[in-house]
Formats: C-alpha cells, sequence, structure tokens
C-alpha cells in the first residue's frame, strides 16, 4: 500500500467518478482503475461497487475511507513538522470521554502557557475512538472510565493495542438530574426511582457495544431511553425532559449550569477514572501538568 493510493480513493470519493478523479489527478483513467484494483487485491476487500452510472462505496470501503483520510491527515502534520523550514510548534493532544472535569483541567493548564507556541487538541468522543487516538499516536493522554462490569474487555483492548493504563481516582455512580427533577429532593436513588424517566446516554457509533459505554449498567434495559452525541444537548435533556443520566458525580457549573445536579445511586459498583497512553510514549511535560492539574480539578470539585 502506497500513500498514493490513499489520495487516490480520497479523490475519486470526492469527485464521485474514476474518470473525473483521473482528469484532476493527471494520469489516465486505465491507470487509476489498475491502482484501486491492486490496492483492493492487497488489503483483501473491494472498496468500490463500479456500475453504469459510477461508482459506490462498500461498506468496506466506507471503513476504508475513514482510515485513509486519517492517514492522509497524519502524514500532512508529519510533512509540515519537518519539512517546514519555519519553526513548528509542539503538539498536545487529549481524548476523553465527556468530562467537564477534564475539560476544566485543560482550560487550567493553557492558561499558563504560550499557546501560540502549541498545537492543541482536545476531543470528546468515543470511546473506542479515545483508544484509537492513543493507540495511533493522535492523542498522548485518553481519559475514560473502568469498573466490574467492562474491566476485562477493555484492558484486554489495552494489551492488545499496547496501551499502559494507569487510575486517577475511584468514585462511586452518581445521577445527574435538573434541580427541577421530581427526584431532587431524595438523598440518594434507588434504579426503580428512575423507570419513568427517560435515560440519556452518549452516542457510540459503530462500536456500540455496552462496553464501550460511557454510563455505567448501560446493560440494563429502560423504557425511555435516548442516544445523544454531545454534552451540551444531554444537559437541556435533563432540563426540558427531567432526563438522567448515570456518571462520576463530579460536577462543575462554570461548565454543567448550577441547573444540574449530583445524587448518590445505591448501587454496588464503583466507577475508577483511568488514563491511557501508549507503551513507545513517554509522557511530556505538558502531559504530566495536565494529569496534575486534573487531580486538582477533582479534589476541588469533590470538597
Amino acid at each position: 500500500m502506497r500513500i498514493q493510493q490513499l489520495h487516490y480513493i480520497i479523490k475519486i470519493v470526492e469527485t464521485g467518478s474514476i474518470n473525473e478523479a483521473a482528469k484532476q489527478l493527471f494520469i489516465t483513467q486505465p491507470s487509476l482503475s489498475h491502482a484501486v484494483r491492486e490496492l483492493e487485491k492487497e488489503m483483501g476487500i473491494e472498496i468500490f461497487i463500479r456500475n453504469p452510472k459510477g461508482i459506490t462505496l462498500t461498506k468496506d470501503g466506507v471503513e476504508f475511507l475513514s482510515y485513509a483520510r486519517q492517514v492522509i491527515e497524519q502524514t500532512t502534520l508529519l510533512e509540515e513538522r519537518y519539512k517546514s523550514h519555519t519553526k513548528t510548534r509542539e503538539l498536545f493532544s487529549v481524548s476523553s470521554q465527556h468530562y467537564a472535569f477534564v475539560v476544566n483541567a485543560f482550560v487550567s493548564l493553557l492558561k499558563g502557557i504560550d499557546m501560540s507556541r502549541y498545537e492543541l487538541f482536545l476531543r470528546e468522543t468515543r470511546t473506542w475512538e479515545i483508544i484509537d487516538d492513543v493507540k495511533n499516536f493522535r492523542s498522548e493522554i485518553g481519559v475514560l472510565f473502568l469498573n466490574a462490569y467492562n474491566r476485562d474487555v477493555l484492558t484486554k483492548l489495552f494489551e492488545d493495542n499496547r496501551l499502559d493504563y494507569t487510575s486517577l481516582f475511584t468514585t462511586k455512580p452518581h445521577v445527574f438530574i435538573s434541580q427541577d427533577n421530581p427526584l431532587a429532593q431524595k438523598k440518594s436513588i434507588k434504579l426503580e426511582d428512575l423507570d419513568d424517566f427517560p435515560y440519556l446516554s452518549y452516542d457510540q457509533g459503530f462500536h456500540n457495544s455496552f462496553y464501550f459505554s460511557e454510563e455505567i449498567m448501560s446493560q440494563l434495559p429502560h423504557k425511555k431511553s435516548i442516544v445523544v452525541s454531545d454534552r451540551a444537548t444531554l444537559f437541556n435533556l435533563m432540563i426540558g425532559l427531567n432526563g438522567y443520566t448515570f456518571a462520576t458525580g463530579i460536577l462543575n457549573s462554570n461548565l454543567n449550569t448550577d441547573r444540574i445536579i449530583s445524587l448518590p445511586l445505591e448501587v454496588e459498583d464503583e466507577i475508577e477514572l483511568i488514563y491511557i497512553k501508549h507503551q513507545k510514549a513517554i509522557l511530556s511535560k505538558m502531559g504530566e501538568q495536565f494529569l496534575s492539574l486534573l487531580l486538582e480539578e477533582v479534589k476541588l470539585t469533590q470538597e
């Protein structure tokens, strides 16, 4: 497989036509078709379905395109960093599940540095993508949780992908609800108390196994359920529909709004927040500082 072949695939998808892609790439149509067939043979998949009206991606092709774009993006960054004669900026990237304390720690980190010297990324994303980001060095650090249900599956995945994980802190499960929710006056909540309220969870895309959920006990059935992709939507649904979600119990009104409250959930379970890093990577000073600030943020919100 060559980088040029990945460029070919992306251009064909952009134009919707092998003929048009060949024109824009300044090569002949037979040469382009041959390059695609060679790539398909090497990868053992069919990337395109060819028909008289044009071409469409197969299911394998859609997944391959996603990886191809990531490779080209990383190749471009690599070339810009090492081929450019101008002074380059240092990279620092964190991938995380949807935790406000991670955002706050990132903000505190940036306040203490000259941001013009860095290329900075904070990805609030899906569990699988956090693992994939760290595995492929797109992020230095990944932040997610383990519990009794997902631990064996995720730690095996870490091992298979040469990732180390380190515990940050352990906490008891909580329920996030609106301060106007009828349950808001309770001191703690039982699972049966939640039966008539909408359960809110984060979308995990293709990798939507219960083991990759951001919420504990995701395997339990719910009479009402809504899947969202971002924290703002989730909190709006808590307020507008009296929805709820399971979480760490750590809230910060600066990011979460003071209309959301956290109540202990009466279950025999624990949530262990961890960070992952690649075994071949050494934490940068930025990474070490970020983790220190993250733990400080947790202590402040728990006091």
